[in-house]
This record gives C-alpha cells, sequence and structure tokens, in this order.
C-alpha cells in the first residue's frame, strides 16, 4: 500500500486527475454499451390508441413493473417482444383496449337510483353506438370507426312513426369490397329495431360516400354486386386457363357482361284437340203410334162390333225417335313463368396473348408470334369456358400482341433444410446490426482513445535533448532545459525513473539531430570533420 501510495504522489495532481477522468468516461461508455446490449428488443402491443385507452394500458404496465415505451403521441405502446403475448391477453381479460367508445359499460356504475329517464335514453344511444364502433371495427380493413344513430320518437296523435336513420364515419386501410359495405349496412341496420338497410350512410375518411342512406332501390345494387361477381369469375376462369397454355403472366382477359335487371311474369294457356275426354254422355229414345183413318169419329166405328174388324182391317202409323248427348273436355295446358332479375343477354370476351420467347445461336431472348392455329384453339377454349351462344350476340376475340413488359419471372422457392431453419426477421437484423455496430465502437475508443491516454499517461516523460550536453543541476536537486521548464523531478519521482533509459533517449535525440544536419548542410559538415580532424588532440 506504501508503494502504492508513493506511485500515486509521484504522478502529480494532473496525470492523476487524467487517470480519474479516463476511468470516468471508461466506465461509462462500457455501461452504456451493456445496457444497450441487455436492453430487451422493444415491439409494438397496441397501435392506433386513444388517449383513454393509452392512459389505461400505462397505468397497468406501471402497476405491474413492466418497461415500456411511448410513440406517436401515445398512440402506439412499445413492451419487450418476450412478453407482448401475455400482456395483450392480460389487457384483454380487463376488457383494454375499449376502442374509444363507450359501451354498456356505461351502465355498470350509474347510479339508477336518480338518473332520469332522458339520461337514460342518452346512456343507451351512447352505449348502443359505441357497441356497433366496436362491432364495425372487426372488420378487416377498417381501424376505426364512429356511429351516429338518429332514433326519433313517435309524436303524439301521430299514425306515422318517423324511420330511424344512422351514419358512420369509417378509416380504412386500402378500400371496402362492395360486399362489405353492404355486410356494415346490415349488421347496423339488424341492430337497431326499426332501421332499414337503405337508411344508413357510410362515409370514409377523405369524406367520400361509400353507401348513400338515400337509396330507395336496394336491388340495383345487389344487381350490380351480382354482375361483377359474375364477371370476376368467368375473367379468372379464362385467365387460369389461358395462361396454362402460353404462361404465367402472359395473358390478358376482359370481360363484359349485360345484365337484364327486368323482373317477368308471364302465363300461357295451350289447348290440345287432340286430347278428348269423355266427360258425360246423355240418351233419350221416343216411339208413337197412330190409326190408319186418320182417327175420324164415324157411327160405324162406335159400333162395338166394327171396332174390331175396323181395326184389324186398317193400318195404324208408328214413329220412334232417339237423342244422344256426349259431353268432351279438351285438355289444357296453363304455364306461368317468372323471369327474375339478373340474366345475361351478352357477353363479350377479350384476351390479350404475348408471343412465344425462344433463345437464338447468341443465347438472346427472341420474340416470336404464336400460330393462328394455337390463336384458333385458344378461342375455342374460351368460347366453351363462357357457355358462347350466337343467338345471344356473344362476342371472343383472341389477339396475339408482344407485351411491354417482360415476361413474369418464376417465384424463388424458399429455401429449406438447414437453411430453412434460419429464418430471420427484420427485427433480428435490425438487432443483430445494433449489436455488431455497437462492439465496433467499442473497439474503436477502446484502442483509438483509451489506449493512448493511458500509455501516455503511464510512460515517462522524455527529456528534451540539450544542444550544450546535460543539463545543470538547480538549487531545489531538479535539472532544468533549454526553456527553463523542470525536466525531472526530485525526491521519490527521480528514483523512479530509469536514468539509463533518459540518457539513451537524450543520446539518440541528438545523433538524430545531427544526421539531419548533415543531410541538410552536406558541404558544411564536411568542413566540420576535417577542422575536427586537423585540430592536434589535448
Amino acid at each position: 500500500m506504501q508503494s502504492l501510495v508513493a506511485f500515486l504522489k509521484g504522478l502529480g495532481a494532473s496525470r492523476l486527475m487524467a487517470m480519474v477522468a479516463v476511468t470516468a468516461a471508461l466506465i461509462g461508455f462500457f455501461a452504456f454499451v451493456i445496457m444497450r446490449v441487455t436492453t430487451p428488443q422493444m415491439t409494438t402491443l397496441f397501435t392506433d390508441l386513444t388517449a383513454e385507452d393509452s392512459s389505461s394500458i400505462i397505468k397497468d404496465l406501471e402497476r405491474q413493473a413492466i418497461p415500456f415505451e411511448i410513440r406517436n403521441e401515445g398512440a402506439v405502446i412499445m413492451v419487450p417482444k418476450d412478453r407482448v403475448t401475455r400482456l395483450r391477453m392480460k389487457l384483454a381479460e380487463g376488457g383494454l383496449p375499449k376502442g374509444g367508445g363507450v359501451g354498456y359499460e356505461i351502465f355498470d356504475k350509474s347510479d339508477a337510483l336518480g338518473t332520469t329517464s332522458f339520461v337514460q335514453n342518452i346512456n343507451h344511444l351512447r352505449a348502443l353506438e359505441g357497441e356497433l364502433s366496436r362491432t364495425i371495427r372487426a372488420i378487416d380493413r377498417i381501424q376505426a370507426a364512429r356511429v351516429h344513430l338518429v332514433l326519433p320518437e313517435r309524436p303524439l296523435f301521430s299514425r306515422e312513426a318517423p324511420e330511424p336513420s344512422a351514419s358512420i364515419v369509417v378509416r380504412v386501410r386500402g378500400s371496402l369490397e362492395p360486399q362489405q359495405i353492404r355486410a356494415i349496412r346490415h349488421v347496423v341496420a339488424s341492430a337497431v329495431n326499426g332501421l332499414k338497410p337503405q337508411r344508413v350512410s357510410i362515409v370514409d375518411e377523405s369524406g367520400r360516400l361509400l353507401a348513400d342512406g338515400a337509396n330507395t332501390d336496394p336491388e340495383n345494387a345487389a344487381g350490380d354486386e351480382r354482375r361483377t361477381a359474375f364477371e370476376k369469375r368467368m375473367r379468372n376462369e379464362i385467365e387460369a386457363i389461358v395462361s396454362s397454355v402460353v404462361g404465367q403472366g402472359r395473358a390478358r382477359v376482359q370481360l363484359t357482361a349485360d345484365f337484364d335487371y327486368n323482373k317477368i311474369t308471364q302465363t300461357s294457356d295451350k289447348f290440345d284437340p287432340e286430347g278428348r275426354v269423355l266427360r258425360s254422355s246423355q240418351t233419350r229414345e221416343e216411339s208413337s203410334a197412330s190409326a190408319g183413318d186418320g182417327g175420324q169419329v164415324t157411327v160405324n166405328n162406335e159400333l162395338p162390333g166394327n171396332q174390331a174388324n175396323n181395326g184389324a182391317a186398317t193400318a195404324r202409323d208408328q214413329s220412334k225417335k232417339s237423342e244422344e248427348t256426349n259431353n268432351y273436355e279438351i285438355s289444357r295446358t296453363t304455364k306461368t313463368e317468372v323471369t327474375e332479375a339478373g340474366r345475361v343477354n351478352r357477353i363479350s370476351v377479350a384476351v390479350l396473348v404475348d408471343g412465344a420467347y425462344t433463345k437464338n445461336e447468341k443465347g438472346e431472348m427472341v420474340y416470336q408470334d404464336r400460330s393462328k392455329e394455337m390463336l384458333d384453339r385458344i378461342a375455342t377454349l374460351v368460347r366453351s369456358a363462357i357457355g358462347f351462344d350466337q343467338k345471344r350476340g356473344d362476342q371472343v376475340e383472341v389477339v396475339n400482341l408482344r407485351f411491354a413488359e417482360a415476361p413474369a419471372v418464376p417465384p424463388v422457392a424458399e429455401p429449406t433444410g438447414l437453411l430453412g431453419m434460419f429464418q430471420f426477421t427484420k427485427d433480428d437484423v435490425m438487432y443483430v446490426i445494433e449489436l455488431g455496430v455497437m462492439m465496433l465502437l467499442g473497439l474503436v475508443v477502446l484502442f483509438m482513445v483509451i489506449r493512448p491516454l493511458v500509455k501516455r499517461i503511464l510512460a515517462a516523460e522524455i527529456v528534451p535533448a540539450l544542444a550544450g550536453g546535460a543539463a545543470p543541476a538547480l538549487a531545489d536537486g531538479s535539472a532544468e532545459g533549454g526553456s527553463g521548464q523542470a525536466l525531472l523531478p526530485a525526491g521519490g519521482a527521480a528514483a523512479l525513473i530509469d536514468v539509463a533509459q533518459v540518457q539513451g533517449q537524450v543520446h539518440a535525440q541528438a545523433v538524430h539531430r545531427v544526421g539531419e544536419l548533415a543531410e541538410r548542410n552536406p558541404n558544411e559538415t564536411a568542413s566540420i570533420v576535417r577542422q575536427w580532424l586537423t585540430e592536434p588532440v589535448e
């Protein structure tokens, strides 16, 4: 300990302060590097948070003593990557995030004893709007949603009740499909009593009207959606067939379908005269007889004896009548046809096919047109795919033209086996790069800053060479150079300096300076050497 204390005293105040500063800087730098390396990798816990949800989540994280970072003015919260899954489940158990809307939990803490019916109705409306907003946000591509409901009360002494309406403002990623817009309207209409889908308006964040609440003909929207779905399905089928022949990405298909949205009801009666069926039959017969004299009344005829003779001798007139009536049923066919809206009146298909690419003798890709026979075969396939009907005016055109862009490059197969095991994400790559930069910076500081400072502090000071030889001793026991500054400390510090090393360095510097003078002034150097040689030796 005494030698250590003596060594520290011998260094002097300036050297000691320099050593303390270098040590503190070194400790601080390596502490920063260690803290940076050992800090857990942060990842996103939630995004697009409202101020209320962000405040509630931060309080919960502070209560659990979990490190976190806040970005984008509290809309994004970052937590350690290894704990993000458990935190999401834990926060979901507590109902966080709520989504910025007030749901039916508004009635959990309300005092129903002193609440008026007006306040209860307002709270019910707020809760219903909040629940609908949460439901809409659950749909894909929707980031935020806000719902406004208008539920008018029926006026007194009124027979007709006003219809409710709703307006929805959504913030989406990209664009919504027509079926998604219809789904939102039907979800809201089904959740509100008496609300019709036609009374729901939807607007996006840019002010673009997605659904008009004043639309009174929903069948037109349904018909357009049916036509769009039909065209898309047929286009995909045709493109799949053609691409399998000419290659992926070398065919473009456009299809247009003309739909008839008129609903027709037709009733027709058809009679078949050959198809007779006996329904009823009626027969009637009549017979009568009369005497030959015509029935004259005479005295002779009235006599008893003459009646028998006359009856045998005269002839009588007889008549017979037969009548038959038959009723037949004629077969009749009644046909009622109802043609629903959405009939296909006409289909037009345009297929653009790229040519073939082959390599020539130099290895270059050369374009080559496809033959007419192949185009005819492709057209035949397209006609079969769409159900071609010449009577309704269908058209199919297949044209071969060279595409402006290059052929599609086949996707690169993903590495399998050992290479497939080392699949790093973007966060992992950035973390490794950050560690490499920190290590490189630490090595640079260690070898370029710390090492020279330590060597300069611990190394002995070089005594400058004097032109006249050794420095004269001062009265206090220290040596002084040409500039009048003390070169060697007195007392115990002088004993620690290697005198022989100092003298050797002084002689080496003197010889080096003499050599430089000789190189710069060779003539004067030669004359001085001759003068030394001619001088007599004492």
